[in-house]
């Protein structure tokens, strides 16, 4: 429909109206992205850009060549593919993180922290032509998994026994598997839950887990374990007819995260480093068409 106006919503505030021209240059400037609300004449709700069909092809350039081992997109030009993006305050961010550890260290709320904490992450989550997903997890699911990853905060070291840490470590990293599967089956979408489901074996993820920590004596390594991990994580996701893919490299986990510890330890920084950090890392999955 040329010569419609349009209007953009910058957090609290409605801008516009802009025409089609000043609308096309706000794209091609990044200042709308996928996860931007637009309206339109015509249109009868607000939508994300990257809700409405061809918006955001513009066609002025080709898209980014995809890294190694990312997923293609579609042959026919399907536009179901896209980054995954989180909506989330710097310090709404802090404030649940520190509720999820105070809770976890105190044992018996791990539970309700852990679902209320998994929940919010989940529901910030936006999806290109999914919108932002929805978590159905109740806290007695899987309430023992929790209270056993709490317990283990404490058991190597107070127990005095010695290398007890170590032989719970496959423990631990069972635990963490069914978490891994808790998360991925509660997903929803429009509050209709997507049927999906993690179908990596227990043994290859303990596998990874301990992989993760050997890593650690390269000094560097664990960097591009991580990032092998997700994809494996990833490729054993069923239920979706799209592929769900990690394109990070390992270069890019390591300096990040690097610097998202030293901020940490500068403390005054930690809300800004932590919601960096989580953009950047969610921004790393992207949906494209499953390849026949």
């Amino acid at each position: 429909m040329p010569g419609r106006s349009w209007f953009v919503a910058a957090g609290d505030k409605q801008e516009g109206p802009y025409s089609e021209d000043e609308f096309r240059d706000l794209i091609a400037r990044g200042s709308v992205r996928a996860d931007t609300y637009v309206w339109a004449d015509g249109m009868q709700d607000w939508k994300y850009a990257g809700d409405i069909p061809g918006l955001l092809s513009t066609g002025v350039a080709p898209p980014a060549i995809p890294r190694p081992g990312a997923s293609l997109p579609s042959a026919n030009g399907d536009p179901s593919g896209g980054t995954f993006s989180i909506n989330i305050g710097i310090w709404e961010m802090l404030g649940r993180a520190l509720v999820f550890v105070i809770g976890f260290l105190l044992v018996i709320p791990a539970p309700w922290v852990a679902a209320s904490f998994y929940g919010w992450i989940v529901s910030r989550i936006h999806v290109p032509q999914r919108g932002y997903l929805g978590f159905s997890g109740k806290p007695l699911d899987i309430w023992y998994v929790f209270v056993g990853l709490a317990l283990m905060t404490y058991v190597g070291g107070a127990s005095g026994i010695p290398y007890l840490s170590y032989l719970l470590f496959p423990v631990q990293a069972y635990l963490s598997w069914m978490t891994v599967r808790w998360l991925t089956a509660n997903i929803t979408s429009e509050g209709r839950p997507l049927q999906l489901s993690f179908d990596g074996s227990p043994w290859i993820y303990i596998g990874w887990y301990l992989l993760m920590a050997v890593s650690f004596i390269s000094i560097i390594g664990w960097a591009w374990v991580v990032v092998y991990w997700m994809r494996w994580i990833c490729a054993n996701i069923s239920g979706t007819h799209r592929a769900i893919s990690f394109n990070a490299t390992g270069l890019e986990v390591l300096w990040r995260t690097l610097v998202f510890s030293i901020g940490s330890v500068l403390i005054i920084p930690i809300p800004w480093v932590m919601s960096w950090y989580t953009r950047w890392y969610v921004s790393q999955f992207s949906a494209s068409e499953r390849l026949a």
